[in-house]
């Protein structure tokens, strides 16, 4: 029977797939999460902020909606994802450590079943700390071949170097 990961090559075909997937995954929930801010109201957010005492909360929230829509939409269409991947992990971490930490790990705490349907107790760290784990792997293995970095990347070759990539960004050698 055929590997197909080593005879055939269609691991190097469907090398994009991964890291699309993630971009997807990542992109369309930062962009749904600032989205939710925003169409309550971001002093609905701001009020939230100072509530637990963070500073400037206006402005904060309105930076938190800025960074998780505008970073949202840069990861989804893989475009400066290192760059972007900086201020959404700090979004988390203040997340982690301001509100999720307290209720531990993890994020689906069924608390009871009512006639009305379940109820949940308050998140803990997971989302988030699988989304950081998402932009990692983003950032160390880059946003692939179907990305705006990898057209950005493909514009900056040295003088005299060849373009071997074929379909999709993959190399034809």
């Amino acid at each position: 029977m055929n590997n197909l990961n080593q005879s055939s090559g269609w691991k190097e075909i469907f090398q994009f797939v991964p890291p699309v997937l993630l971009r997807l995954v990542v992109g369309y929930g930062f962009i749904e999460h600032g989205f939710a801010k925003l169409t309550r109201g971001p002093e609905a957010f701001a009020d939230i902020l100072q509530g637990i005492g963070v500073p400037f909360a206006h402005f904060m929230a309105w930076s938190t909606i800025a960074v998780e829509i505008l970073g949202g939409l840069a990861v989804l269409l893989g475009a400066f994802v290192a760059l972007a991947s900086l201020p959404i992990a700090t979004v988390l971490l203040v997340a982690i450590f301001t509100v999720h930490a307290r209720y531990g790990f993890s994020s689906i705490k069924l608390m009871a079943i009512t006639a009305a349907g379940p109820r949940f107790g308050p998140p803990g760290v997971e989302t988030n700390v699988l989304y950081l784990a998402c932009l990692a792997v983003l950032v160390i293995g880059g946003s692939g071949p179907l990305a705006v970095d990898a057209l950005i990347k493909g514009r900056r070759k040295p003088e005299g170097v060849q373009n071997t990539s074929g379909p999709y960004g993959i190399s034809q050698h």
